[in-house]
């Protein structure tokens, strides 16, 4: 005969025969089923997933709207648009239009590629870019970082694959497969990502990087030739000095240029300061300094080369000659399985600068123009613009920091002024290309020197990170100097590689106080308002003033601060050094005098023999409760509580009897749920687990055969002493307490707690007596 599962349950109770009805197998199992995870018979309400799920989804269908329409800034400005605004942008459009033209040339120089790839980039960057954007200041083209960057994956492929792709098609398959990942990153919404990458850390890598194009557009300022001006940047350095006697003719343009373009950007700013009316004149004529010179010295290039060329062809100088009209590349784009698969190690560093160049730069402009950014948006924008690009042949575009500045400071209004950069552009392509033939590549190298070394931090900027976090400079000067004599890809990795071990170091490694009481009392001799406040017991000198006396906790009250979140890495400080303290300063529980060595732990063996240390024990107070200040907890985990259950035993073992533990200031429900699953701050009989996160469960246990447990009062089954409703440490507006009933243990600040610990120390004192004269000797606790 087949049996059914409830043939297996335990008998009926018997108030069945009493006319109750009998439970049914479903409820009898789900009764067993409880037992069997060790749910509580009444459990005390705590936040659920449920709750989380129903947070995130009250409105699903308004979420998928407002997702929808996140991804298009645009639409929320468009229909706003005015004539105010347009004069604005026409402006500031024109006004970067002009610079990036010959910057875009300048940067295409720096990634190995003919100057067009440049105009593609800038063009299909300010056009796509504004379509998506959340900054109106930001102007997305061509960089100097990112094509170093492309230059050194260029050639690290030619190296590994001579003569099987082209540079071009190696550039924008980057640019494709870069495009698409942040694309992916930001749609996520994962772009809080880049914020593990603090600023120091990315001033080290630009500033490195910045030095390293310098030093590279040196020997092309100069003429020189004859070494790799790709190699490391000290080497480059060295060899630029040894080639100086072989200067050749192209010196004079380049030196030329780089005078007269620090020449009219100081004079300008000399004059903005002596006449400040006319400022914002002054720095229309400092903005036009890169066109003005680029002007210059074509038109004295083509005067001097023009009747110069050699039989072979060659020019005196070295110039760009010939440019293609127009886009020559436009169609689909095809990828090549076998170059994805060679540019696999190239692509994480592409990755990386390309989203926290911009990221860095958006931000930065944000915070000065009084307007937020949305980083998941911009990386989304910043996808978009690369992955189209391709189609036109672009290389990866992001953020520029000058042309950004110079866009702000032009008085743009929307991002709609990328639009009249982009025609710009258009102009550029089809109607000036005859014209860059003579454009003398010195005169673009000392562009290229002008715009990236204000990349170099300033010195006021480094002294800055030295004052606020001198592991941060540290990690600031390893990015340089690894960028400087290794490569930027090196310098990249450790910028990131140094921040996140110091994350992680103050993560495992934080701060924590034990805490001392002061009372404060206002400044007004009349008032009679004072209030208590809890600081640690030795504050540093440079934090407090030494002259004020901090008093401890009444004896057997142990009040410690962790300023972090509790969570695995660091879970071991705060039970070593919480039982460490108990152990030095507080009473040992148990006398060892009367206890023999065979009764004795193996790794606690008490006094050394012959040395009584009774009467120093009995100086030192009884251990009666801790109190942890979660003010600075805004995260905890399993393996925390049970360190935190570790701590407990481990102080109740040394005290001999049961610890209280107080709580102050949980404000997150899910530590609060977390410490309730723990046995914490509940006063009940339920019964209080010891490991609650065992990795490997020991089910023998009870075979072990040894005394049996004495019986012991559990100091939280009683009601606890709670001041009088209507106290205002304890009530809202004077009515009911904040504290929860059910977690009496869960207090709403440092002080509150401390009042109630030390309230229950005479309750706890009088018990004890009374357990003292009835027994004749304290309980042995194992």
């Amino acid at each position: 005969m087949s049996k059914g599962i409830s043939d297996f349950l335990p008998a009926p109770p018997s108030f069945i025969s009493q006319g109750f009805e009998m439970p049914s197998a479903y409820s009898r199992f789900k009764q067993w089923g409880r037992q069997v995870i060790g749910q509580p018979e009444e459990p005390i309400p705590v936040v659920g997933v449920s709750d989380w799920v129903h947070s995130r989804s009250q409105n699903p269908k308004s979420a998928v709207r407002n997702y929808v329409e996140s991804l298009f800034p645009i639409v929320h400005w468009i229909t706003r648009y005015n004539f105010g605004w347009l004069s604005g942008d026409v402006i500031a459009g024109l006004t970067v239009g002009i610079v990036v033209v010959p910057q875009s040339m300048s940067y295409a120089q720096i990634a190995t590629l003919p100057p067009q790839y440049g105009l593609y980039s800038a063009f299909v960057g300010v056009l796509i870019y504004c379509l998506f954007a959340t900054s109106k200041d930001v102007s997305i083209g061509p960089v100097a970082v990112m094509s170093l960057t492309v230059s050194h994956i260029i050639a690290n492929v030619n190296k590994s694959h001579p003569n099987e792709w082209g540079g071009p098609q190696i550039a924008t398959t980057v640019s494709f497969i870069c495009g698409f990942i942040v694309l992916g990153i930001g749609l996520l919404r994962l772009g809080w990502l880049v914020e593990f990458i603090p600023a120091p850390a990315v001033s080290g890598f630009m500033t490195g990087s910045a030095i390293n194009i310098v030093a590279g557009q040196v020997p092309g300022l100069l003429g020189e030739s004859g070494f790799d001006t790709r190699a490391a940047t000290y080497k480059v350095i060295i060899n630029s000095l040894k080639f100086l006697p072989v200067t050749k003719l192209d010196a004079a343009f380049g030196i030329t240029g780089l005078f007269c373009l620090y020449a009219i950007r100081m004079t300008c700013d000399w004059l903005s300061r002596k006449f400040p009316r006319r400022r914002r004149l002054f720095f229309f004529i400092s903005t036009f300094r890169n066109a003005f010179v680029i002007i210059v010295l074509t038109i004295a290039a083509w005067l001097y080369c023009r009747h110069r060329v050699s039989k072979s062809g060659k020019y005196p100088i070295k110039i760009l000659l010939t440019v293609p009209r127009g886009f020559q590349h436009v169609g689909p784009f095809h990828v090549d399985s076998k170059l994805v698969s060679a540019l696999a190690g190239e692509l994480p560093v592409a990755t990386i600068i390309l989203l926290l160049e911009h990221i860095a730069i958006s931000k930065s402009f944000g915070r000065l123009n009084g307007y937020k950014i949305n980083p998941n948006q911009e990386l989304i924008a910043i996808g978009v613009t690369n992955a189209i690009g391709t189609v036109f042949g672009a290389y990866p575009a992001t953020g520029s920091f000058s042309r950004s500045a110079l866009k702000s400071k032009s008085g743009v209004r929307t991002p709609a002024a990328g639009i009249l950069t982009a025609v710009v552009v258009i102009v550029a392509l089809y109607g000036l290309t005859p014209a860059f033939f003579w454009i003398p590549s010195a005169g673009l190298s000392a562009i290229i020197i002008h715009a990236v070394a204000d990349l170099v931090a300033k010195p006021k900027q480094v002294y800055a990170f030295w004052r606020v976090s001198p592991l941060e400079f540290v990690i600031w000067a390893a990015a340089v100097l690894v960028t400087v004599f290794s490569t930027i890809e090196n310098g990249i990795y450790t910028s990131i590689c140094a921040s996140a071990a110091l994350l992680l170091v103050r993560i495992a490694r934080p701060r924590g106080y034990f805490l001392g009481k002061i009372t404060l009392r206002s400044s007004d001799s009349n008032a009679q308002d004072s209030r208590d406040v809890y600081v640690p017991i030795n504050p540093k000198a440079s934090l407090m003033n030494g002259s004020v006396k901090v008093s401890p906790p009444a004896p057997g009250v142990v009040v410690y601060r962790f300023e972090e979140s509790f969570v695995y890495p660091n879970s071991s400080i705060l039970n070593s050094t919480i039982v460490d303290h108990v152990k030095e300063n507080m009473r040992r529980g148990l006398d060892f005098n009367n206890i023999s060595l065979a009764d004795r732990s193996w790794n606690d063996p008490g006094p050394r023999p012959g040395h009584d240390e009774s009467a120093e024990n009995a100086k030192k107070p009884d251990l009666r409760a801790i109190v942890l200040d979660f003010s600075g907890v805004s995260q905890i985990d399993t393996t925390a509580v049970q360190a935190l259950i570790d701590t407990r035993n481990e102080v109740e073992r040394w005290a001999d009897h049961p610890v209280e533990f107080h709580f102050a200031t949980v404000l997150s429900p899910w530590i609060r749920r977390a410490l309730i699953a723990g046995g914490f701050g509940i006063g009940s009989q339920l019964r209080v687990p010891t490991e609650i996160a065992s990795v490997v469960p020991y089910r023998d246990a009870s075979s072990v055969s040894g005394p049996e447990p004495v019986e012991k009062s559990d100091v939280e089954i009683r009601p606890v002493t709670e001041p009088r409703r209507g106290s205002s440490s304890y009530g809202a507006t004077g009515s009911e307490p904040i504290s929860l009933e059910n977690t009496p243990y869960f207090h709403f600040d440092v002080v509150a707690a401390v009042k109630v610990a030390e309230g229950n120390l005479s309750y706890l004192d009088q018990t004890s007596s009374r357990d003292s004269v009835s027994s004749g000797k304290r309980p042995i606790r194992e």
